[in-house]
């Protein structure tokens, strides 16, 4: 099956100058971004591949990789199904890429990571690097880490101990209704909210914990009748995509006048379903918004309004092109084990300030940030969201080492020569 070629010149301005050997030969990287592009989450998706592209030229134009390095991202639509994923890695791998990239559904990403991994044992010489932007499961980095992946995003354990240290800060919480997709990361999302709260606010009383088949409910108005019901003052959730977008267009259509405390309501499309109603109720866990200090990234945001006039939300999409590039250029080499080795334990400066590839998992570690969603004034909330005029503003920033979380990875690493 035949890969729907959706070509991308991308590069990214790099995170930080590292002295490196020159690559002497000129070298084309191609990078298979296997990602929905059809379906109910080719949107967000989408916009990923597009933040990447923007990524990609900037590497390309400032030579972040080393000598003449290029990188070109080929998106293989994959319609969010595991087993599609699998047959285009194999195509992928059949066409010679070595480097693969996937976000989304955490479920596909084990799958392939599962199938590079076999690969990888059978094909020493012709190994292949997997990344990830978006995949939140912790196992990934746990009980499923791997030399062979890097995951250039926070995972859901690290983002829900920030979220909650924020709910915890609110005195007038007292009772919270948790909802999430049927998934890892729903379910795992689930399982820290309810305990980091009891070990940081045990007098909030979860009133309700729904889990719902993912990308599949079209109608929400059961679940919010359910929350109406419930007599919550906050709802927490780390739906994305369509089922985030669908579960507030619900919630405002009911009339639900409750604080919402989120992991992706800054994914493509959902602030305009959220609506000026919900300005200053919304609160969002992320590890950037391009309404930073500084406004760091503002040639990022700027590009991508440009090229494609969409916003840029996913900056780990950035981090995984850029500490690729970078990986390439310390290494002098744009062979898979030779870029892993140099990315382990890299240390930055990324968009959203001193970030770690920690060597012992392959997680990276950065500051979180709390973010409501506010009405732009032009002074320290610039860019707004979907053509909204609301954008998020930095209310809070978590720190990375209170974010961080213990691993139990037990790393392999090849024998190398």
């Amino acid at each position: 099956m035949r890969p729907s070629p959706r070509l991308i010149a991308c590069t990214a301005a790099c995170l930080t100058a590292l002295a490196a050997p020159r690559i002497a030969s000129a070298d084309t990287v191609r990078i298979a971004a296997i990602d929905p592009a059809s379906g109910p989450f080719a949107a967000p998706s989408l916009n990923w591949t597009h933040s990447m592209q923007v990524a990609a030229d900037l590497v390309n134009q400032q030579k972040l990789a080393g000598g003449d390095v290029k990188l070109e991202i080929v998106q293989f639509d994959n319609a969010g199904s595991v087993q599609e994923s699998q047959v285009l890695l194999k195509s992928a791998i059949d066409q010679g890429f070595r480097y693969v990239v996937n976000g989304g559904s955490s479920a596909v990403y084990a799958g392939l990571l599962d199938a590079v991994n076999k690969y990888n044992e059978r094909n020493p010489g012709k190994e292949v690097l997997l990344l990830t932007h978006s995949n939140a499961d912790p196992d990934l980095t746990n009980s499923k880490c791997s030399f062979w992946s890097f995951r250039e995003a926070p995972n859901s354990d690290m983002l829900t101990e920030a979220l909650t240290t924020e709910m915890a800060k609110d005195p007038n919480l007292k009772k919270l209704y948790i909802i999430g997709q049927n998934y890892a990361l729903g379910q795992s999302v689930s399982k820290t909210t309810r305990a980091y709260l009891q070990r940081k606010r045990p007098d909030i009383e979860i009133v309700g914990d729904d889990l719902h088949p993912i990308g599949q409910v079209k109608d929400f108005s059961p679940y919010v009748a359910k929350i109406k019901a419930s007599g919550a003052d906050a709802v927490t959730t780390a739906n994305w995509g369509t089922d985030l977008f669908l579960l507030v267009k619900a919630a405002n259509e009911a009339g639900l006048k409750v604080n919402f405390y989120t992991y992706y309501a800054n994914s493509f499309g959902v602030v305009q379903s959220l609506g000026p109603a919900a300005g200053e109720r919304v609160k969002n866990i992320q590890p950037y918004t391009a309404n930073n200090p500084g406004f760091a990234g503002k040639e990022v945001a700027d590009g991508i309004k440009a090229k494609y006039n969409e916003d840029f939300l996913m900056m780990p999409t950035y981090t995984t092109i850029t500490a690729l590039a970078a990986g390439m250029k310390q290494a002098g080499s744009t062979d898979p084990v030779k870029v892993a080795i140099a990315m382990e334990g890299a240390r930055f400066r990324g968009l959203g300030g001193d970030a770690e590839m920690r060597k012992s998992d392959h997680q990276i570690q950065m500051p979180l940030y709390i973010t409501s969603l506010t009405k732009i004034n032009g002074k320290d909330v610039k860019y707004d969201q979907d053509g909204t005029g609301y954008g998020w503003k930095i209310d809070r920033t978590i720190d990375a080492y209170v974010a961080s979380q213990p691993t139990s990875c037990q790393m392999k690493r090849p024998a190398i020569n």
